[in-house]
C-alpha cells in the first residue's frame, strides 16, 4: 500500500497542493490571527470591541456547506457580483467564478480567513487580557504612544504564545481538513483543490480502499511528528525554549 501510495500518478500533485495551501495557511492565517488581536485589544471602546469579536468569532460555527451556500449566492453565474456586472454593462454575461481551478488556492485562504480569523485570535485575546497593566502605565507616563506600547510591550509579552502555537502549525502543515475542499470541489478544479484530507475521505469512503486511506494517515503522522521535533530543535536553538 505504501508502495502504490506513492507510484500512484496523482500522489505528487496531490501532496504539492497539500503543501501550497498549508504553508499558505501558515504565511498568511496564522499571522492574521495575532495582528487582528492585538489590533481589536486597541479598540478603547468596550462595547464596540465585544461587537467586533462576535462578529468575527460567529463565522467559525457555520458549517463549510453554509459557507459554500454564501459563496454560490454570491460568485455563482446568477450570483450578486455577476448581477452586478451584467447590470452595470461591464460583462455581456454571468461568470462563475467558483469554477476554474487556477487561482482555487487562493480562495481556500481567503474563505478560511474569514470563518476562522475570529476564533483563531482567541487564544491571544487570553494572552493579552493576562499582560499587566502596569506596564502600559508605565510606558504612557514616559511618553509611549500606543504604537510604541503596542510594539514594545504587547508584541514581546505574545511570543511565547505565539512561538507555541507556530511549532503546533508546522506539525499540521498537511492536516487542511476535509469539509471546505468537499464543498468547493467542482469538475474544473479537482486537480488543484485534491488535498491529503479529501483524497483519503475519497478512498476510504467513497471507494472502500481502507488500508490505502489508512497508510496516507500513517505517513501524514510520521510526517508531522518529524515536523515538530525539528521546528521544535529550531526554536531550541533560537531561543533557548522548547515545548517537547
Amino acid at each position: 500500500n505504501f508502495i502504490k501510495f506513492f507510484k500512484n500518478v496523482n500522489s505528487g500533485q496531490i501532496i504539492w497542493n497539500t503543501l501550497k495551501i498549508g504553508v499558505l495557511n501558515l504565511l498568511f492565517t496564522f499571522p492574521a490571527a495575532i495582528i487582528f488581536a492585538i489590533l481589536l485589544n486597541e479598540i478603547k471602546s468596550g462595547p464596540v470591541r465585544k461587537f467586533v469579536q462576535t462578529f468575527t468569532t460567529l463565522p467559525n460555527f457555520i458549517s463549510w456547506v453554509l459557507v459554500y451556500a454564501i459563496a454560490f449566492c454570491i460568485f455563482s453565474t446568477d450570483g450578486f457580483v455577476s448581477s452586478l456586472m451584467v447590470n452595470a454593462g461591464i460583462w455581456k454575461e454571468g461568470v462563475n467564478m467558483l469554477m476554474g481551478g487556477s487561482h482555487v488556492w487562493l480562495q481556500m485562504l481567503a474563505w478560511g480567513l474569514w470563518k476562522g480569523i475570529g476564533w483563531s485570535a482567541i487564544i491571544y485575546i487570553a494572552a493579552i487580557s493576562g499582560i499587566d497593566q502596569q506596564l502600559y502605565e508605565a510606558a504612557t507616563v514616559d511618553g509611549a504612544g500606543r504604537f510604541q506600547r503596542m510594539w514594545n510591550i504587547t508584541v514581546p509579552s505574545l511570543i511565547p504564545t505565539f512561538c507555541v502555537l507556530l511549532l503546533m502549525s508546522i506539525a499540521n502543515i498537511l492536516s487542511n481538513g476535509m469539509d471546505q475542499y468537499l464543498v468547493f470541489e467542482n469538475s474544473t478544479n479537482t486537480s488543484s483543490i485534491m488535498v491529503l484530507d479529501l483524497y483519503v475521505y475519497k478512498l476510504g469512503i467513497g471507494q472502500g480502499q481502507t488500508p490505502l486511506s489508512t497508510v496516507i494517515g500513517m505517513v501524514k503522522s510520521v510526517v508531522s511528528v518529524t515536523l515538530l521535533f525539528a521546528a521544535n530543535g529550531i526554536s531550541k536553538l533560537i531561543r533557548g525554549e522548547s515545548i517537547v
